[in-house]
């Protein structure tokens, strides 16, 4: 029993012991530090300040959401149906005309054989090229008809909102006497697999092979090793590259007035550029538009002398993300765009702390994927704090780091982010330490870093000038809490080159708030949108508005509509006819440097970037008082590029767009903006222009308060002395209050309105503001 007792002791002490270690660790987690330190900071705040913050993190977080959706744009790409359905319209490689009612029709002999059986019976009677076949007139279908029936064969689908198409019911009778279709993608693999009504053969050769290739006969039946049967009709469709090809060898058999082209045309590819592993891929893409990396096969030698050779050198074997890699580019080098941007796809869903440095240095080569490089460093700025504890962090580039702290939405506090910068310019300096001195055994970790160097062994010279153009993008002033040690060690180490203001005897008086849009604020940053943060400041508010609703809603029914312009010079907005006059922001690029679309893609992107500004995220941005319109346009228009293949730099097009153009749309774009038309409307028939008629609410406030004149801005209207409960006027009173404007602009106004003829509805002359 004794035994007993002390094994039931053991097990409720070591029980305990483990809920002590995890309610220490959940006491402990980094959520409930950042809580405490915003709440030491927000607890000697006032309301309003505290409100002023809460609608600054909304307004950067609808534009963090317009940032991802601008980081996730690229061109769209053309499905397998719309490829054929291209292919039947231009009709490139048409091996076969088709006479119906006494109109041609060019189409392409695998592609109707496959697909119904009474096409497959027709054209088995002719089996020569390029051969003019008369059809046999359907009962109940016409020449319109006739198109859509080959354009369903072609691509599957039928639009019914067709206005040539007057009768559905011929097609499902056709459908019934001659056999409805397959799926298109089961009849394109049946086409793969066996490799029947085959007019093409591809050919996977090396340099020394491909001479010999050229030169031999075409006497394939069926795909072998390297050697695979295709059809010219479905490359071309998918592949620019294969179509230009093949058009050049048509051509060359037309200059040698060859009547009858070869039995299948033979297409010689460099495994050297295109590796033979990937040809089963590469077709899969092509008839099937399916990106499966599980077909890349390796010959048994030359797999296991790669992997010898891979262990022997020290480098892991290759890895989907390889692959999907070489994908990628084999897919740029055919211009199959949908097959590239399927290869991103599995590189963006694979992006881990791991591999980052892998796909960052990939995505930056002239052969890599912006679009992949924008998705890792999108990873970076969410899972910075993961990268920052790990080994990663001293392999990221001087350049990735910088565009990680540039951003107002990485997920990091100000403290963590110094804390990670002092880090990584140690680690260079650690980098450069060893190339200074030899490694005493060659291929060894080096004796400097298996030896161990301390903290107290760095110059901190030398790492203050590594990162001299790095530490200016830290926030200091967003530092929390103040008195950190690893804020006044870098301070000790001479890292920062100017203290923060509250460490400056005198600098900081007890008005200034670095956190608040304001006066104060002009020389620096805004607070980055870190999701602890926003969430306590959140939280806070709620509590305190809680306590003092009802003295909150007083006070803001004083405050403007119309934010004070004061706080918002650095904000610059430009009319929409200023476009072509100046820049919200310095161009990157010297002009004429950029290829110049033509006026319909000018116009298809002013008209995507109108759609844009009408959305509801857009006019959520616009709606809120903290919200920055440069930034905004700026993600909307660099969006729009993105969606129709521009470099980024291609934004300057939006300044440089004649009058003619900005005119339309930037009215569109107000009126949506703001919800109301305030300009005139041409209602009379004889031409004369009638004012628009203002909602009740506008003109009851027209006869009340006079609206603002060109000359004088809302900026005049002084601040009234603060309203407490006990002298708070009604609502009503203070809606019918009159504003000072404090330089006798009232007292003109007054006097002028009690003149004779003279009416006070006259102030809708004046501008709006």
């Amino acid at each position: 029993m004794p035994v007993k007792v002390e094994k039931e002791k053991k097990k409720k002490t070591s029980l305990a012991t483990i809920k002590k270690k995890l309610v220490g660790k959940k006491r402990h987690t980094k959520s409930l530090d950042y809580a405490r330190a915003v709440k030491d900071m927000l607890s000697s705040w006032n309301i309003r300040d505290v409100k002023a913050l809460v609608d600054e993190y909304e307004s950067l977080a609808i534009l963090k959401q317009m940032s991802i959706q601008t980081t996730l744009a690229r061109p769209k790409t053309l499905s397998l149906s719309q490829n054929l359905s291209h292919l039947y319209a231009c009709q490139h490689c048409a091996d076969v005309d088709l006479i119906f009612l006494g109109t041609v029709f060019p189409a392409h002999r695998a592609i109707l054989s496959v697909r119904c059986r009474y096409f497959r019976e027709v054209l088995a009677k002719f089996p020569g090229y390029c051969n003019s076949i008369p059809i046999n007139q359907l009962p109940g279908v016409d020449v319109t008809m006739f198109s859509v029936l080959l354009k369903y064969l072609y691509t599957g689908e039928i639009d019914t909102h067709d206005p040539r198409l007057e009768s559905l019911d011929v097609l499902i009778q056709l459908g019934d006497k001659f056999g409805t279709p397959n799926i298109l993608e089961q009849d394109f693999k049946y086409l793969l697999d066996t490799g029947e009504f085959a007019d093409a053969i591809v050919v996977f050769a090396s340099d020394s092979q491909s001479k010999q290739s050229e030169q031999m006969p075409v006497s394939a039946s069926r795909s072998s090793r390297n050697t695979f049967l295709c059809h010219k009709a479905i490359l071309s469709a998918r592949s620019p590259f294969f179509r230009n090809l093949l058009q050049r060898k048509h051509r060359e058999s037309e200059e040698r007035r060859e009547n009858e082209m070869p039995k299948r045309t033979k297409i010689v590819l460099d495994a050297n550029v295109i590796p033979k592993k990937y040809a089963h891929v590469l077709l899969n893409a092509i008839y099937l538009d399916t990106l499966d990396l599980s077909l890349i096969k390796d010959d048994g030698l030359e797999s296991s002398l790669g992997e010898a050779q891979a262990m022997v050198l020290g480098r892991k074997p290759v890895s989907r993300i390889d692959q999907a890699m070489e994908c990628y580019q084999i897919a740029q080098f055919l211009d199959m765009t949908s097959m590239a941007q399927a290869c991103e796809d599995v590189i963006a869903e694979s992006i881990s702390t791991e591999n980052i440095i892998t796909i960052l240095s990939w995505s930056c080569q002239p052969h890599g994927s912006s679009w992949v490089h924008r998705q890792a460093m999108h990873y970076m700025k969410e899972e910075f704090l993961s990268i920052m504890n790990s080994s990663t962090l001293c392999d990221i580039t001087k350049g990735d780091l910088l565009a990680a702290l540039k951003s107002d939405f990485l997920q990091a506090s100000e403290l963590e982010v110094l804390k990670a910068v002092v880090k990584w310019g140690e680690q260079q300096l650690v980098k450069k330490m060893e190339e200074r001195e030899p490694n005493v055994v060659s291929n060894t970790q080096h004796s400097l870093s298996r030896k161990g160097i301390k903290r107290r062994d760095l110059d901190n010279m030398e790492l203050r000038e590594i990162l001299s153009d790095i530490i200016p993008y830290v926030r200091v002033q967003h530092i929390i809490p103040r008195n950190h040690d690893i804020l006044n060690s870098a301070i000790k180490r001479g890292l920062i080159p100017m203290l923060p203001s509250h460490m400056v005897d005198g600098e900081e008086p007890l008005s200034v708030n670095y956190w608040v849009k304001g006066k104060s604020r002009r020389r620096y940053p805004r607070p980055r949108l870190f999701s602890p943060y926003m969430e306590e400041a959140k939280t806070m508010l709620e509590e305190q508005m809680a306590a003092e609703m009802e003295l909150v809603r007083l006070r803001m029914i004083r405050m403007s509509h119309v934010p004070d312009t004061l706080y918002m010079l650095d904000d610059t907005k430009y009319s929409p006819n200023q476009r072509g006059q100046c820049a919200s922001y310095p161009p990157s690029v010297v002009t004429n440097n950029l290829p110049v679309p033509d006026n319909s893609t000018v116009t298809a992107m002013l008209q995507r970037e109108k759609e844009l500004r009408r959305c509801n995220l857009t006019q959520r941005a616009f709606a809120l008082a903290h919200t920055d319109s440069a930034a905004v346009s700026r993600e909307i228009r660099t969006r729009v590029v993105r969606e129709f293949g521009l470099p980024d730099e291609s934004v300057e097009i939006f300044q440089s767009i004649p009058e003619h153009y900005g005119e339309d749309c930037g009215r569109d774009d107000e009126e949506e903006m703001f919800g109301r038309v305030w300009d005139v409307q041409h209602g009379s028939q004889d031409g004369a222009v009638t004012p628009t008629p203002d909602p009740p609410e506008v003109a009851a406030a027209a006869q009340v308060v006079p609206m603002l004149s060109d000359i004088m801005p809302d900026i005049a209207i002084p601040s009234s002395p603060d309203i407490t409960i006990a002298t708070a006027p009604s609502v009503n009173q203070m809606l019918l209050q009159e504003p000072e404007l404090g330089d006798g602009h009232f007292s003109r106004r007054k006097k002028s309105s009690n003149k004779p003829g003279h009416s006070r509805r006259d102030t809708n002359a004046c501008t709006d503001v």
